[in-house]
C-alpha cells in the first residue's frame, strides 16, 4: 500500500518553521526599536547622575554628566533615523528625558553651586531657567512639522544646558573664587539669559541638513580633526567658548535677517511646507 505525499506550493515553508522565522523577525524588530530608546535612557541617567553629584557638592562631575547627556541625546535621534525606527513613544520619552537632563539638572546644579548665595533671587533665577526649558520643549512639540527644519525656534535645551554646565566646569577647573561679588550675579545673568533665549523666536541653526550617510568634502574631516584637537587641549574653555558663540549666533542672524528685510526662518509656517525635526 502506497501513501501519496501532499504537495505544497513551491516556496512555502512548514508552519512550525514559519512561526519560528516570524518570531525571529519580530524579536529583531523589537530590538532595533529599543536601541534609540536605550540611548535616551542613558541620557536620562546622566541627568539624574548630575543631580546626585550636585547634591554631593561634586559640581565638576555634574557638569561633565550634563555634557554626556547632551551627546547621548544627539545620538538617539540619529540612530532612530538611520534605522528608521521613529515612534511616538520615543518622541515622548525623549522630551521627558530632556526636561530632566537639560531643564531640572542644570538649574539645580547652578543653584547648589552659587545661586543660593543670592537667596530668593537665586532661587527665582534657577526657576526661570527650569520653567523656560519646560515651555521650550512644549512649544517644540506643538510646532513639530510647522517650522523650517534647518533652524530651531529659540536656543535648544541641550545647548542651554551646555552653556550652564560649561561655565560651572570652567570656573571649577580654573579655581574661580565663588565668593567674589561678581560671581553669583554673573551666574544669575547667564542662567536667566539661557532660559529666556530658549523661549525666544531667535533662529538657531539646527544642523539637521547634515546627513551622516552622505559623502562630505575632505576639508570637513580636517575641520573635525582640528576641532577635536582644540577641545581635547582644554575642554572647559573651548566648550564654553563654543556654546557662548552659539548662544548669541541666533540673535546675530535674526538681526541680519531683519536688516536685509528677510523673514525669520524659525517662524512657524503651514505644516505642508516643512519637514519634521527633532529637538537637540
Amino acid at each position: 500500500m502506497r501513501f501519496r505525499r501532499r504537495k505544497r506550493p513551491f516556496g512555502t515553508i512548514p508552519t512550525s518553521a514559519g512561526d519560528e522565522s516570524g518570531a525571529l523577525v519580530v524579536r529583531r524588530r523589537r530590538g532595533i526599536i529599543f536601541l534609540p530608546n536605550l540611548f535616551t535612557l542613558a541620557a536620562l541617567f546622566a541627568g539624574f547622575f548630575a543631580i546626585l553629584q550636585a547634591m554631593n557638592q561634586r559640581f565638576d562631575w555634574a557638569a561633565v554628566a550634563i555634557f554626556a547627556a547632551m551627546v547621548l541625546d544627539g545620538m538617539d535621534g540619529r540612530v532612530a533615523r538611520l534605522t528608521n525606527t521613529q515612534s511616538a513613544f520615543g518622541e515622548q520619552f525623549d522630551s521627558l528625558s530632556d526636561m530632566t537632563s537639560f531643564g531640572v539638572a542644570p538649574a539645580l546644579v547652578m543653584y547648589e553651586w552659587v545661586l543660593n548665595d543670592l537667596g530668593r533671587l537665586g532661587m527665582a533665577g534657577a526657576f526661570v531657567y527650569c520653567a523656560c526649558a519646560a515651555m521650550r520643549l512644549a512649544r517644540f512639540n506643538a510646532n513639530i512639522g510647522v517650522i523650517d527644519k534647518r533652524f530651531f525656534q529659540g536656543l535648544p535645551s541641550p545647548a542651554a544646558a551646555a552653556l550652564i554646565a560649561g561655565f560651572v566646569w570652567l570656573a571649577i577647573d580654573n579655581k574661580f573664587h565663588i565668593k567674589e561679588v561678581w560671581m553669583p550675579w554673573f551666574a544669575f545673568g547667564l542662567t536667566v539669559y539661557a532660559g529666556l533665549t530658549m523661549v525666544s523666536n531667535a533662529p538657531f541653526y539646527s544642523g539637521k541638513s547634515f546627513h551622516l550617510s552622505r559623502s562630505v568634502p575632505f576639508w570637513v574631516m580636517v575641520v573635525v580633526v582640528v576641532g577635536m584637537f582644540f577641545i581635547s587641549s582644554d575642554p572647559p574653555i573651548v566648550l564654553f567658548t563654543l556654546f557662548c558663540a552659539y548662544a548669541v549666533s541666533g540673535y546675530v542672524y535674526w538681526v541680519w535677517q531683519w536688516w536685509t528685510g528677510r523673514p525669520n526662518p524659525a517662524k512657524p509656517v503651514p505644516a505642508s511646507s516643512t519637514t519634521v525635526a527633532k529637538d537637540g
